[in-house]
């Protein structure tokens, strides 16, 4: 496992999320990166804490406060040990009144791979204050329109507004919601 210390808008770029939805998390506490010279900085840990956020707000659409308690909850039992071994973790929300609680199963392994499968796009996201251009910015950037004109040829217009479309219905697609049955032995 890599040891990483990346600013915010690097840290986006891993988790794949836009910055001002992970700033958004920080900003209503959901996550507690420290701060070092006016930056937030995201460890490994951190940075599984906000996937497993951003999963959870994905799957179950819950509040930042519900948010919150959850990774906060998760975090204080969140080691760097376990998460490689652990294939699953168990979240558990008791109701007021001693009701039977509810239980989410997050799968830790999976989204830990997938962090890892993405820290490479810290180095592409350099994160460069505003206004200030890296030397040689334009000529990437014509490389880069040159490359993507090359590999669109032979595409239509139509086929890229589908294209879209259906990313962007994609998107909007709620979660699904199972229910799964089981029995208790008395």
């Amino acid at each position: 496992m890599q040891t990483v210390d990346l600013k915010l808008k690097q840290a986006s770029a891993v988790l794949g999320v836009d910055p001002k939805d992970l700033q958004n998390l920080v900003q209503f506490k959901v996550l507690l990166p420290p701060r070092r010279g006016g930056f937030y900085w995201f460890d490994h840990r951190l940075l599984l804490e906000a996937k497993i956020a951003f999963y959870l707000k994905e799957s179950l659409g819950t509040s930042t406060e519900m948010l919150a308690r959850f990774t906060r909850a998760i975090s204080a039992n969140l080691k760097e040990e376990e998460s490689a071994g652990s294939r699953y973790v168990r979240l558990r929300s008791y109701p007021a009144g001693g009701c039977e609680p509810i239980e989410v199963r997050i799968p830790l392994r999976n989204l830990a791979r997938e962090l890892e499968q993405h820290l490479p796009r810290a180095v592409v996201n350099r994160d460069l204050p505003r206004g200030r251009k890296r030397p040689g910015w334009k000529r990437e950037f014509v490389r880069t329109l040159e490359a993507a004109a090359r590999d669109l040829s032979g595409v239509t217009e139509s086929q890229i507004v589908d294209a879209v479309r259906g990313y962007r219905a994609g998107k909007k697609r709620l979660p699904e919601i199972t229910i799964g049955g089981s029995r208790r032995s008395a």
